[in-house]
């Protein structure tokens, strides 16, 4: 063969391995796409975040800022870990719109109770791990008195919001709404328990790992981090800052409420009987606490505090200068509208405040009752009495012409003049007549009136 056919036979060989290998280019695209992803390095960590105590706007803004920190940290897993008896339906609607739109895994662990609103933040995690021992249910609706809520209306959207959740994992929809309403009843064969209508569903660790409401067991965080596969990840453990926590209890609506009371309670004492300086100092330290607290949980903003201050400002200014009540009137409803719009319920904040109000009202009025001499309305009403005793007379007093006799000139009908040597003196008797030309005796001196009798006679 010659040089030159060999030569061909070697470009055309290379040819056709050139284009076997673009040809089979696509089906190798394809075969890498199929590939499951690259496991995540082992330098992103496992963040693990505290659901602890009671449901509330704190602990949502809490979470908001965690889960935040948690997706910028690029961790593999967010662990929730849950202990709580529940709280606000509303603030756990919106933590669990915060775990489903999470860009992250989550894993709900269950190391204690996650009971009513608890619940529900549990059944938004992808995946549930209990401790034993640990319950989860009984997510029904209360009142801040503890009574349960008996409205068809609220019962039946909370049910609906915990159906979606279950269903939203892949859970049983009818467990979750027979935690809510005592009206659905449930059998669940997978542990031969039928719970009937009248009764709220509430399961155990080891009951829910067999319903398919929790992926496992676990005794500990460890054992949770290992089952998610994750045991050689770093942890990182976002914890509430101490303002954070602060602004939790302060947002509390028992808290809220007695806040609101100082601080109404307080300026007013200050304002109508002042010169204390405490009732001020309180009063003003109550609003600063709730305008703070609800300010780090990001539901005041500069403004409610810039109204509340124009607030106290125009009622000072109608204390002291009266406007007819206008200034008074725009002060009170720059104070509530301040009040209402730094809180996140508005329709609770109003109820708070007015409730504190009513209450305000009545400490202020008893305290002024007993301190009614120190009131800021003595500044304006004349109390100095002006009595003899102490200097004040309009004529002079005629104590010296006690005893003395005189000459009536006029008759005393009881009143008429006498003379006392050279001098005229207006008299009086004491109701008898005197004729004129008698004599005449003063027995008494009281201001300008001058009483006399006839000399010789009787008092009467």
């Amino acid at each position: 063969m010659s040089k030159a056919k060999t030569g061909k036979l070697a470009l055309r060989s290379c040819f056709l391995l050139l284009l076997g290998l673009l040809m089979l280019l696509p089906y190798a695209t394809a075969f890498a796409d199929n590939q499951a992803p690259p496991a995540p390095p082992v330098s992103a960590p496992v963040a693990v975040i505290p659901v602890h105590q009671t449901i509330e706007t704190g602990l949502q803004k809490f979470l908001e800022r965690a889960i935040r920190e948690a997706e910028d940290s690029s961790v593999v897993c967010i662990i929730l870990d849950i202990d709580t008896l529940g709280g606000r339906v509303d603030s756990a609607e919106e933590i669990g719109e915060l775990i489903k739109g999470s860009k992250v895994p989550t894993v709900a662990y269950v190391h204690g109770r996650a009971v009513s609103a608890g619940s529900y933040i549990a059944l938004n995690a992808n995946q549930i791990v209990m401790e034993p021992g640990s319950t989860i249910g009984a997510a029904a609706v209360v009142d801040a008195g503890g009574n349960e809520v008996e409205s068809v209306k609220v019962i039946a959207h909370w049910a609906s919001q915990m159906r979606s959740a279950a269903e939203l994992r892949g859970r049983d929809p009818q467990i979750a709404e027979a935690m809510v309403d005592k009206n659905v009843g449930v059998d669940m064969k997978a542990i031969n328990r039928t719970v009937p209508k009248g009764q709220l569903v509430s399961l155990t660790a080891e009951e829910a790992v067999k319903v398919g409401y929790a992926e496992a067991t676990a005794s500990n965080m460890q054992e949770v981090i290992g089952f998610i596969k994750a045991a050689d990840h770093p942890v990182l453990n976002i914890e509430p800052s101490l303002a954070e926590k602060f602004s939790r209890f302060l947002t509390q609506p028992w808290v809220s409420m007695l806040l609101l009371f100082l601080g109404i309670a307080g300026i007013a004492i200050e304002l109508f009987v002042p010169g204390f300086g405490l009732p001020g100092i309180i009063g003003l330290l109550g609003f600063g606490l709730y305008f703070f607290g609800h300010y780090i949980v990001g539901f005041a903003g500069v403004e409610d505090i810039a109204l509340f201050i124009i607030g106290v400002v125009l009622l000072v200014i109608e204390i002291f200068v009266s406007s007819f009540g206008i200034l008074g009137l725009i002060g009170i409803a720059c104070l509530f509208s301040s009040v209402v719009m730094a809180a996140y319920n508005t329709k609770q904040a109003a109820l708070h405040l007015s409730v504190a109000f009513v209450l305000a009202v009545i400490v202020v009025g008893i305290f002024i009752w007993i301190f009614k001499d120190r009131g800021v309305w003595n500044r304006f009403i004349l109390k100095e009495e002006l009595r003899s005793e102490k200097g004040y007379n309009s004529v002079p007093i005629r104590t010296d012409l006690v005893g003395k006799s005189g000459t009536s000139i006029t008759p005393l009908r009881p009143a008429g003049t006498i003379y006392i040597g050279d001098e005229r003196i207006d008299v009086v008797t004491s109701g008898e007549f005197i004729a004129v030309g008698k004599q005449v005796v003063i027995v008494q001196v009281d201001g300008a009136r001058i009483v006399v009798r006839e000399a010789g006679g009787t008092m009467h």
